[in-house]
This record gives C-alpha cells, structure tokens and sequence, in this order.
C-alpha cells in the first residue's frame, strides 16, 4: 500500500472510530409486580422535587466538585454547553448515589443505551437517557409516558429500576444488566456497559 494510500485508509478508521457507537437500547420486559414491590418503586421515584446534594462534610463536598469537574471535561465532547452538562452531571450523581449505584456504572449505561442523547427513542419505545420503557409510567409512575423525557425523571425511574433489578438478582451485576437491557443471560449488553463503566471512573 502506498503512503497516501495508507494514511487515507487510517483516516477512514478514525472516522469510524470517531463516530458515536449506536446504542444497544433493548426492550425491558414487562413482568408482574407484587403489591409491596409496586408501593416501593412507586414511592422511590414520587419526588418531584430538584435534587439538591447533601454532604456530610466540606471534604465530601470538594470531592463532589472535583469529580463533576473531571466528568465535564470528558462529557463536552457530548454536551458543548457548560450548564446544562453540570447539571446533569448533578442530578445524575444525586440519583444513582439515592438508588445506591455507582455514579461512572450509570453514564457506562447512558453511554450504551442512549449516547446520552436526551430524546432518544428506541425501536422498541424506550425513551430518554436510560432509555425507560412507557409501561414504567403505568406501572409505578403517574401514567404520562411523556415525562420519561424530562432528565430527573428518566434518571430516576432509571436508576430505580437498576436498584429493583439488583435487588431482584441478588446483586448479580451481570445478571441486573441483563434485566434492564431485556437480555438477561446474555453477555454483550452488560459487558458493553461494564466496559463504558472504565471511561467514567474518576
């Protein structure tokens, strides 16, 4: 292969390299809730209210900061505006630390079902960052599957139904995985997700 030949075949790798990978949104399966699940999940994600991070110190806060700081260097290639990636980046550290979640496992997630794209769609219906399925609204929300494009509420019915997989799955991260991307037992969806998890640790 010649030199110009050669640099325009690595050109064209890195342009696909470059591309934004398609997300690998799947269909979460509708399953029968117990009474006490529904009431659970229904009460985890009832508050509308904005989240407003609570620390126990002034060392826990800094560290709040530093990490937001680093996360929005790496998401502005995603999210040019500089207000509206600290506030996602907040609300998104709010409710995974709320749900129990590792804050870089939900951007791997974000990252892999919708490419962070806020009105994303999938084939099978699921909307928004993390990609929820409308029955979700029926089930343990208010009805209004439209609300699943707001960013806390996809974050937060998100995040609960990552905890409730987890939950479900006796902490099989694998499995959880799985269970959300509607795969269970599977292995590319949630090592697709895991290995997104590496590009956001702090």
């Amino acid at each position: 292969m010649s030199g110009i030949g050669r640099r325009a075949w690595l050109a064209g790798i890195a342009l696909v390299l470059a591309r934004p990978a398609p997300a690998l949104a799947g269909k979460q399966a509708e399953e029968p809730l117990a009474d006490a699940v529904r009431t659970a999940l229904s009460a985890a994600i009832a508050s509308a209210a904005p989240p407003r991070p609570v620390f126990a110190n002034s060392d826990a806060r800094l560290a709040f900061l530093r990490w937001q700081g680093l996360m929005s260097e790496r998401l502005k290639s995603r999210k040019a505006e500089a207000h509206t990636r600290l506030e996602f980046l907040e609300t998104l550290w709010y409710e995974s630390t709320r749900a129990g979640l590792e804050p870089a496992l939900v951007l791997g997630l974000i990252q892999v079902e919708s490419g962070f794209r806020k009105y994303a769609i999938s084939p099978a219906g699921a909307r928004g960052y993390m990609q929820v399925m409308p029955f979700w609204a029926r089930l343990i929300g208010d009805g209004e599957p439209a609300r699943l494009f707001h960013m806390q509420t996809n974050l937060r019915f998100g995040c609960v139904i990552l905890r409730h997989y987890l939950d479900s799955e006796r902490g099989d991260l694998f499995l959880a995985l799985g269970r959300y991307n509607g795969s269970r037992g599977r292995a590319e969806y949630p090592n697709a997700v895991l290995a997104n998890r590496q590009r956001w640790l702090a």
